[in-house]
């Protein structure tokens, strides 16, 4: 984009004549230059100024979303890109480039003004190597304190041997013991305990029962997903890596992340009937992690193999078989191809379309019991009723999107704000509670089975009336891609969790130079300390479950 280009805006900054904000003329002697994304207007501004641009951007412009950080390093610079929206307005898009020299790579920290930066910022420090001034807790965050250099700098040497310390090995739980002076106990919880969904070490500070302080420690299985796709191509290698993220049943909404950015990138069209069994698929993944969150967090509260965990499993169970029959596979699906999907649907295709109709119909039955068995559960509501309180203004701060933001009655759905697929041709409702507590985020979820069922049998009738001949599953899309050195873009779809959204930045070549993964759970469990302080350990339980992470998706 040029300079003096404009930007739509819904705050007060300065203004043109056509309504539209002039970032440079916002922004005055902080920007250094512009930068061309594809869909969004890029500025560069000193490293000096990193608070002033960005809280002129969140109170004048109107950006109080930032939604993904994204780090790395040229030949001549290292660089962190802040990628912002409005909650408001998620189309209103822009990002905020930050080159610091090589050989002194330090910007001012973005923390103050988005909580959410310092997490990506501990990450952008532990994998690239830029330190940020004044960060609130400038620590590692995936690799261990004693790792050797940052993987992803260009001066990383992946044959050094990484030392680690005796005291790495030490007792694990030492140190859980009363401080006399202010009478607080630490108290390890996890890395592996079933109340952590996941290999999550939280480090808990208790007053008696009452939760003071908690610290998430996360990276447990990093697996550098990130660079197994900067290592692949785009063609063919990359898509079979996003069903890992979220393994347990996100896998064609995380397929479809990828294949969104690339697909902008690449200028791609997909044709419309693949929109729509796209569409389908994409909310059968959503039914599926839903009922399985819905499960594990009864089995959280109801403290026993319960019930409403074995109806919930039941019923993923029978989703799991619909996508099954529709992929070939039942976890890593790997169905979405670049310009559209792998096949059509099975033969005989009215049999399946039945069969799914059959397992939609059961669902208002089955819902009803679950609100009978957890909605209007006594022992329920005093576990999840006003406890882990969200507040929707701390919930923006720490980037939170899906259930939990919708859940603090946060009204940001990407498949109605930003649209794609085939979402903005269906009747459906984006579920919003009000009161950001456990109980809240649990009926956001509930209520989000019946919209996603009702898009997919919206989806059937469409399928089924389909005229033959124009059932084309892919574009012509060219057996190598290779789109232009430096083109970026950022690109996010609505997966179960919140926003996931994929940055891509090529290098000319059939793989990126730049691959980073916007986790909707990592922001979302970023926000753990402000859910869980002054609130009993019990309800830290109850939060942490409340929350629905992955850790393969948080750590990726």
């Amino acid at each position: 984009m040029a300079p003096g280009s404009t930007l739509e805006s819904r705050g007060t900054g300065t203004r043109d004549s056509a309504g539209e904000i002039d970032l440079e003329s916002l922004l005055g002697d902080a920007v250094l230059g512009r930068d061309d994304h594809e869909n969004a207007p890029a500025v560069v501004i000193r490293p000096d100024e990193v608070r002033d641009v960005l809280a002129t951007l969140r109170d004048e412009a109107g950006f109080d979303h930032c939604s993904c950080v994204t780090a790395q390093q040229y030949p001549d610079r290292f660089e962190t890109i802040y990628h912002l929206k409005s909650y408001a307005d998620p189309m209103r898009e822009v990002s905020v480039v930050v080159p610091t020299p090589v050989d002194d790579p330090v910007s001012e920290s973005a923390a103050p003004v988005y909580r959410t930066a310092e997490w990506h910022e501990r990450e952008a420090y532990d994998l690239v190597g830029i330190e940020y001034e004044d960060h609130p807790d400038p620590r590692r965050i995936l690799l261990p304190e004693t790792w050797q250099g940052h993987p992803l700098s260009r001066s990383y040497d992946q044959e050094q041997p990484q030392v680690v310390t005796l005291s790495e090995h030490a007792n694990p739980i030492a140190g859980d013991e009363h401080d006399a002076a202010s009478e607080t106990m630490f108290l390890n919880i996890g890395p592996h305990h079933p109340s952590t969904h996941g290999v999550l070490h939280v480090k808990a500070v208790l007053d008696g029962e009452t939760v003071v302080d908690v610290d998430p420690d996360i990276g447990y299985i990093h697996r550098c997903e990130e660079q197994m796709c900067q290592q692949s191509t785009y063609r063919y290698q990359i898509m079979p890596y996003p069903d890992r993220w979220d393994w347990v049943s996100s896998g064609l909404l995380n397929e479809w992340a990828y294949a969104r950015a690339a697909e902008d990138l690449a200028d791609i069209e997909v044709p419309e009937y693949a929109q729509v069994i796209r569409t389908m698929g994409a909310e059968l993944s959503r039914l599926a992690s839903h009922f399985i969150a819905v499960g594990t967090y009864a089995l959280d509260i109801v403290g026993e193999f319960c019930a409403a965990f074995q109806y919930a499993i039941r019923d993923r169970e029978l989703v799991l078989d619909v996508l099954e029959e529709l992929t070939g596979q039942r976890m890593m699906f790997n169905y979405f191809r670049l310009g559209g999907v792998a096949w059509d649907l099975p033969e005989p295709r009215g049999e399946f379309i039945a069969g799914v109709r059959d397992v939609l119909d059961s669902f208002p039955a089955k819902i009803d019991e679950y609100h009978e068995l957890l909605v209007t559960n006594e022992i329920f509501q005093r576990r999840c009723v006003d406890t882990g309180v969200l507040a929707s203004d701390a919930a923006k701060r720490y980037g939170c999107t899906g259930p939990v933001a919708r859940g603090s009655g946060i009204d940001y759905d990407l498949r109605r704000d930003d649209p794609y697929g085939y979402y903005s041709n269906l009747e459906w409702d984006v579920v919003i509670e009000p009161d950001g507590d456990n109980y809240s985020r649990l009926l956001v979820r509930l209520r989000e089975i019946e919209e996603s069922a009702k898009i997919v049998d919206q989806c059937l009738d469409l399928l089924e009336d389909w005229p033959e001949d124009e059932r084309a599953i892919q574009r012509n899309v060219p057996r190598t891609l290779k789109p232009d050195a430096d083109a970026e873009i950022y690109r996010a779809v609505e997966g179960a969790k919140g926003e996931l959204g994929i940055y891509i930045r090529a290098d000319g070549t059939d793989a990126p130079a730049r691959f980073k993964i916007r986790s909707p759970c990592f922001s979302n469990l970023s926000a753990l300390p402000e859910i869980a302080r002054g609130e009993y350990v019990a309800d830290l339980i109850a939060s942490i479950g409340s929350l629905d992470c992955i850790m393969g998706e948080v750590d990726r």
